[in-house]
């Protein structure tokens, strides 16, 4: 029978240590030399197959724990080198290889201090959100991947960009697109820069939803998208041609440290500014007011999608000729923020729309209806929030569909002004909600998922709570 060569010396180590016994008495009983054995233990000469059954007859030892990492300690050290405050300083996987095979209990251990870290990280960030809306400011601060950077200066100011709105209506005015704004921005396009247009078929470009090829002078976009999203693509190419210098002002202004931060970041202005040309400033700010913000008149005026419209309505912050101060948040299913979005009205540490109890979960349930409903903070603030599902790019059969949801909302003393205003009059109807629940104090809540940072458990053998973390 041929033998397999594996070598586990520092897995072999581990038996004997945990036995108890001298190199001298496990070489013994396996019938070779003690000096062959630390051989063994020194991975310069294998464990043959022989010797694998040997130890599994007289020690009773599994053989899976000695031919594979068992402990899965590997696994575990590629999350704790991915993390942004230690990537690059381990080039590849076979150090982290080496190092869960040679002392795995010392990888557990850095495991463990990671997530200790993580943990207190978590924590400090809960702190600061409390001590910030107490009015203090902190200088606590966390590891930031280049995308984390960009959210956190975009969601921190007014969602506004004067220079881009500005140049925005003045090409629009000069491209009078009329009633066909793909067919002008396509002329523009090729008139002025030689960029020919055209949709592809999926299999012709079926991971990308845009490709602008050089050589060729091209700008291919996906047969996935809607029209209102080939539109968005058509408008963003063309603002970073005819508003290139207003685009990098602004990025300037936001100060990102890094070249990575600074390319998603011009992609999020490119956006932006994308969405002005589709809805010009004063154009979509008289139209919002006079159809007192009802979104789905607003996509329809403007030939928009929901998700394009309501992004728009957040950005009406222009000095002197302002809308209302609207927030926008945006999950997944799992319930992961995938973007904020607003004015500075947008309450963070008061409002952090991860409570359950918000529409913007039940949304799921109900793909493409809106929900209207006034959201009572247990500090007595209020606001208002319409939730609607929004789908991604057209799928193919067989293909789950992307679909997340949309809130969009303001403090509720202004919902008057909206059309949404009559649906949530009922102070009897407003939903008791609250910030993330590590930061909520509301009481006998049935959908808290963690106890308060600043209480705690309300331990009690005599009585048991509505929730399994109630609080003293």
């Amino acid at each position: 029978m041929a033998e397999r060569k594996i070598f586990a010396g520092p897995r072999v180590r581990r038996v004997r240590l945990g036995l108890g016994l001298t190199q001298t008495a496990m070489a013994e009983a396996l019938g070779i030399s003690p000096s062959y054995l630390n051989l063994i233990e020194r991975n310069q000469r294998p464990l043959t197959v022989q010797l694998l059954i040997k130890l599994a007859s007289v020690y009773k030892v599994d053989l899976d724990l000695l031919q594979g990492e068992g402990n899965g300690a590997a696994t575990q050290l590629r999350e704790v080198f991915a993390d942004p405050l230690l990537s690059g300083e381990i080039p590849g996987d076979q150090e982290i290889l080496e190092v869960a095979e040679a002392a795995p209990n010392a990888a557990l251990g850095m495991v463990k201090l990671y997530r200790a870290y993580r943990e207190q990280a978590a924590r400090l960030t809960d702190l600061t959100d409390i001590l910030a809306k107490e009015g203090h400011e902190t200088s606590v601060s966390a590891t930031h991947l280049p995308i984390d950077e960009v959210r956190d200066r975009l969601e921190r100011r007014p969602n506004f960009f004067g220079r881009i709105e500005d140049a925005a209506e003045e090409f629009v005015q000069r491209l009078g697109p009329g009633e066909d704004l793909p067919g002008a921005l396509k002329a523009w396009l090729k008139a002025e820069h030689g960029i020919a247009a055209r949709t592809l078929p999926i299999h012709a470009m079926p991971n990308l939803r845009r490709r602008y090829d050089r050589h060729s002078m091209r700008l291919f976009l996906s047969e996935r998208l809607s029209p209102f999203d080939r539109t968005r693509e058509l408008a963003a190419e063309a603002a970073q041609l005819a508003l290139s210098s207003e685009i990098l002002a602004e990025l300037e202004d936001l100060s990102f440290t890094s070249s990575e931060a600074r390319r998603i970041g011009r992609f999020e202005l490119a956006r932006y500014a994308a969405h002005a040309l589709m809805m010009p400033y004063g154009a979509f700010l008289s139209a919002a007011q006079k159809a007192r913000y009802d979104i789905d008149l607003l996509r329809s005026r403007f030939d928009v999608s929901f998700e394009q419209a309501a992004n728009r309505i957040t950005t009406l912050s222009r000095p002197g000729a302002a809308g209302l101060p609207f927030f926008l948040l945006e999950l997944d299913h799992a319930g992961n923020v995938i973007r904020r979005a607003g004015a500075q009205g947008y309450p963070r540490a008061a409002f952090g729309g991860l409570c359950p109890k918000l529409g913007i979960h039940s949304a799921f349930a109900q793909p493409g209806q809106i929900l209207a409903e006034a959201a009572e903070m247990p500090d007595g603030t209020a606001y208002l929030t319409v939730s609607r599902t929004i789908d991604g790019p057209q799928a193919a059969f067989g293909e789950r569909i992307r679909r997340t949801a949309l809130l969009i909302g303001c403090e509720l003393a202004l919902a008057d002004e909206t059309v949404y205003g009559t649906a949530v009059e009922s102070t009897a109807a407003r939903v008791l909600a609250g910030t993330a629940c590590r930061l909520c104090e509301r009481r006998g809540c049935l959908a808290r998922a963690e106890p308060p940072l600043t209480r705690p458990l309300g331990l009690d053998e005599m009585v048991t709570g509505l929730s399994a973390f109630d609080f003293q």
